[in-house]
């Protein structure tokens, strides 16, 4: 962050929130993460100017007080008096008020379609001897109403709740449309991560003399997190069965493959004796035969091949004698001693034991689980360390 505030293609504004500072019962007793956020951020209210829209920049976190009457702090005071400078500015551009904690609203308010989790009353919970807000889900009727009354702003843009909601409120300038954005990780509670583009400037809705027209917005919602993590470990579990099921021999060892090789080579010289029986037609001569009327014709000459002998013959010497092998005499049966009852069990020669089969099974098994956790590994070196480095990647210091 601080190289893209030092050289930034583009501008980047920080807006604060619990997690940074916390409430004012947090920062009452460490100041120091005011000091710090300021420091590695910059202020904590500002406004800014882009596309004829000014954008107000609020730390929500210091605009109430407990219902106690706590006394007013400095940083709440600093915050209020930046809201009032700045209510008396230029009115003629069109307001954006950004503010991390969401505007007050009447419980169970509908959120609208794009919500996916059910809605959030609002919980303001002191801390003890009246030291401030230990935690609260939106601001209070009257801090919102005061305001929006101040800075009269035609869209409000808010976090905190982790999830989609989009109310109006009702003033006395006209209607005020508040989108509370969800979150960007699925991580944070919400299956349905999201972020909003916005498009600001004068002429985005020609012939427009509504200065909320100003300001479009689009809401995008990421891919389901949920859904990837399920197809990774449904590859992984084919994975595993595909590993503990592969013929150790191959496919070969399959019982109908090589039924399916055989067939798959028979087809293949079939076809491979057709095209050549046509070729043999095709380059063969042809004589022209007239007959009696004058017609010509094509007619294949009858090519002369060599006789074919019998793969059995051999010649001895010269001339025409050919010497045949002699008619096999019928095998006689085998002797009745050599005869060897398939059930039984045959020794080894050198007088061993053969192993038992539940042993030799037991010893496939375990085989095969080695081989399945070796792969394993080997595929989870490969991976694991790839998927870390982009999951991470954002973390590592340049």
């Amino acid at each position: 962050m601080s190289e893209q505030r030092t050289n930034p293609h583009v501008p980047i504004y920080y807006l604060s929130g619990n997690h940074d500072i916390g409430y004012s019962g947090f920062h009452s007793i460490h100041p120091k993460v005011i000091s710090r956020y300021e420091k590695e951020f910059g202020p904590r209210n500002y406004h800014f100017l882009s596309g004829e829209v000014d954008f107000v920049v609020v730390d929500a976190q210091t605009l109430d007080v407990c219902s106690g009457g706590a006394k007013q702090s400095k940083e709440r005071a600093s915050t209020w008096e930046f809201i009032k400078t700045l209510s008396s500015g230029n009115e003629s551009n069109p307001k954006v008020l950004l503010t991390h904690i969401p505007l007050y609203r009447p419980d169970n308010t509908p959120c609208g379609p794009h919500r996916s989790s059910p809605v959030i009353n609002q919980r303001i919970y002191n801390a003890a001897m009246d030291q401030g807000i230990r935690y609260q889900n939106y601001l209070s009727k009257e801090t919102s109403d005061l305001l929006l009354r101040l800075l009269k702003p035609t869209l409000v843009l808010s976090g905190h709740d982790h999830d989609q909601c989009t109310v109006v409120h009702s003033t006395t300038f006209g209607p005020v449309t508040e989108h509370t954005l969800g979150t960007i990780s699925w991580q944070q509670g919400n299956l349905y991560p999201s972020f909003m583009l916005m498009s600001a400037g004068p002429k985005l809705i020609p012939n427009s003399t509504d200065s909320s027209h100003g300001v479009l917005t689009n809401l995008c919602f990421l891919p389901k997190q949920t859904h990837i993590y399920i197809w990774y470990i449904f590859q992984f579990l084919i994975t595993v069965l595909l590993l503990v099921f592969w013929p150790t021999n191959g496919l070969s060892s399959l019982p109908y493959m090589n039924k399916l090789v055989s067939f798959m080579r028979s087809v293949g010289a079939e076809l491979f004796s057709r095209t050549k029986e046509k070729d043999d037609e095709e380059d063969g001569e042809y004589e022209m035969v007239f007959d009696a009327e004058g017609s010509m014709h094509l007619v294949k000459k009858s090519v002369a091949r060599p006789p074919r002998t019998n793969s059995d013959s051999r010649n001895v010497g010269r001339g025409n004698i050919v010497a045949r092998p002699t008619a096999r005499k019928h095998q006689t049966e085998p002797d009745s001693s050599v005869l060897v009852e398939m059930g039984s069990e045959t020794p080894p020669e050198d007088g061993g034991k053969l192993p038992r089969p539940s042993k030799w099974n037991i010893r496939k098994v375990l085989q095969r689980l080695f081989r399945v956790v070796q792969s394993i590994v080997v595929i989870a070196a490969l991976n694991v360390p790839l998927y870390m480095m982009f999951l991470f990647k954002d973390w590592i210091d340049r």
